[in-house]
């Protein structure tokens, strides 16, 4: 497999990512059938990530992940299929990371995967997808050495 992957920091948070981390895990959600990629991770501060979230979605406050799935009929650049942006409000995902209790790494760790996923065509629509989708992404966790982002929620 192959993922081109280009990131963009427009946020002075600390314990931000690097590309070799976001590459590893991005490439760890790539599902069968998906043989080479091109992404774009943006990492944004609370201001640009309310400013998408209102934009995109018609939601007005920051969310820790949005995901842009680009048309298939746009042409491929360095000769990889374009697949998306995946966008970080580094803000939400440090204090979500502090509301869990979890490292901050294995939070970026867990949304790179969900937002690869949402690339991919999966989504938590309803109860199914999210079950299926939630499922995805622990395995593949598990398989980085994460814990299971979920676990708590599946105690209660």
């Amino acid at each position: 497999m192959t993922l081109e992957l280009a990131l963009q920091i427009e946020s002075t948070a600390g314990g931000l990512p690097d590309e070799a981390q976001l590459t590893r895990w991005a490439l760890a959600a790539l599902q069968p059938g998906t043989v080479a990629a091109e992404v774009t991770f943006r990492i944004v501060d609370a201001e640009e990530g309310q400013q998408l979230n209102r934009d995109y979605r018609g939601k007005d406050y920051a969310t820790n992940v949005l995901t842009f799935t680009f048309d298939d009929e746009l042409p491929a650049v360095a000769g990889l299929p374009l697949l998306g942006d995946v966008v970080f409000c580094a803000p939400v995902v440090a204090r979500e990371a502090a509301e869990q209790n979890i490292a901050l790494e294995a939070h970026y760790a867990h949304l790179t995967v969900h937002g690869m996923l949402h690339l991919q065509g999966f989504d938590h629509l309803n109860d199914e997808e999210a079950e299926e989708m939630e499922g995805l992404e622990t395995r593949i966790l598990a398989g980085l050495g994460y814990a299971d982002p979920y676990a708590s929620e599946k105690q209660a």
